[in-house]
């Protein structure tokens, strides 16, 4: 039987760049090369689209140049290379994408025109989660409790001396902790804008939550998402922000992972329930990690959802799913065959 020929897309032009590199090379570890014949289409930091081998070491070298046609009869890649041009059919297209571009609904409008089935979330979905104060509207609607927040808009004056310190100052469209600050009092509150406002135009102030961080890994269709173990960030000092680390691979520098979290029976299925909630809610399909805040007295509170976790060789969505008895082999495995069976409908 032929292979599934799988466009992988990584890299790209945000600041999750780096990341997202790792992750497609845990992906490359843990695919399957007997059933899936895969296409490596690396996105440079100056958004230029390569074709190579593998994501591995120094890829951007020696690769082709590559676009994804918008051509849903093309159905796939234009390689382009010395004036000539060859035409590569996909069967699917796996994005490991983080953050804008990859993460916003940019890739996965492109890909809606191309006519290419993709694993993930669709655009809609992907545009709510990756805007925070969006996230926040829905999951309210949809009865789960979020932190009380105020957008703040370009250019636009904050009364530093009405919020209710502490704070958290981020950008409501980026991930992976870049430009966030936690803000004790309002003396911190312009560096921390100005800090946010180097990612996003668009700047959210979140009331600061007591409580612990937990996450919650998910899989599947909306109407029946598998639910990861949950997993808590025990912290040190600071804020979880490992992706921005010299070197996550040995160990955080302020954060460990506990899987399973070390809760009660009672608060983990809390966790995976208003995490299923929240999916079903936002429209998400394929996967997403569900952050939250488990306080003292048993309440959950959202953090915010990621529609392309990370799956780098530190990253808690794997290890959440491999807790549950799904390493990423069986996750790739199980994303390949939701998404053709999506197509079929």
């Amino acid at each position: 039987m032929d292979r599934l020929k799988i466009g992988i897309i990584f890299g790209g032009s945000s600041e999750e760049h780096p990341v997202s590199v790792k992750s497609a090379r845990e992906v490359a570890k843990n695919l399957d090369t007997g059933t899936y014949e895969p296409y490596w289409i690396g996105i440079t930091r100056s958004g230029s689209w390569k074709l190579c081998d593998s994501p591995d070491g120094d890829w951007e070298n020696g690769a082709r140049p590559v676009v994804l046609s918008p051509d849903r009869s093309v159905h796939g890649l234009l390689v382009l290379e010395q004036g000539r041009c060859e035409v590569i059919r996909l069967d699917l297209v796996l994005p490991v994408l983080h953050g804008r571009f990859g993460e916003d609904g940019a890739v996965q409008g492109l890909l809606e025109l191309s006519g290419i089935p993709y694993a993930g979330c669709d655009i809609q979905s992907s545009a709510l989660c990756m805007d925070k104060s969006l996230t926040y509207t829905v999951a309210r609607s949809a009865g789960i409790t979020t932190p009380n927040f105020w957008v703040v808009a370009a250019d636009e004056k904050v009364d530093s001396g009405r919020l209710p310190y502490p704070v958290f100052v981020k950008p409501a469209r980026s991930g992976s902790s870049f430009g966030v600050s936690e803000v004790a009092g309002e003396e911190d509150l312009p560096r921390a804008l100005e800090a946010a406002r180097q990612y996003d135009s668009k700047v959210l102030i979140e009331e600061a939550v007591a409580g612990s961080e937990i996450g919650c890994a998910i899989l599947g269709e909306p109407s029946a998402p598998i639910a990861g173990e949950v997993d808590r960030v025990a912290l040190s000092h600071g804020f979880f922000r490992i992706h921005q680390e010299d070197s996550p691979e040995t160990g955080s520098e302020n954060s460990t992972f506990i899987v399973p979290a070390d809760i009660s029976e009672e608060s983990r299925r809390l966790v995976q329930e208003s995490a299923k909630t929240v999916y079903r809610a936002l429209g998400c399909q394929g996967l997403a990690r569900v952050d939250m805040f488990l306080k003292d007295d048993g309440q959950v509170v959202l953090n915010e959802v990621n529609t392309l976790p990370g799956l780098t060789s530190y990253s808690r969505y794997p290890r959440m799913m491999a807790a549950a008895g799904l390493p990423l082999s069986d996750v790739i495995d199980r994303l390949v065959s939701m998404t053709l069976h999506q197509k079929k409908r």
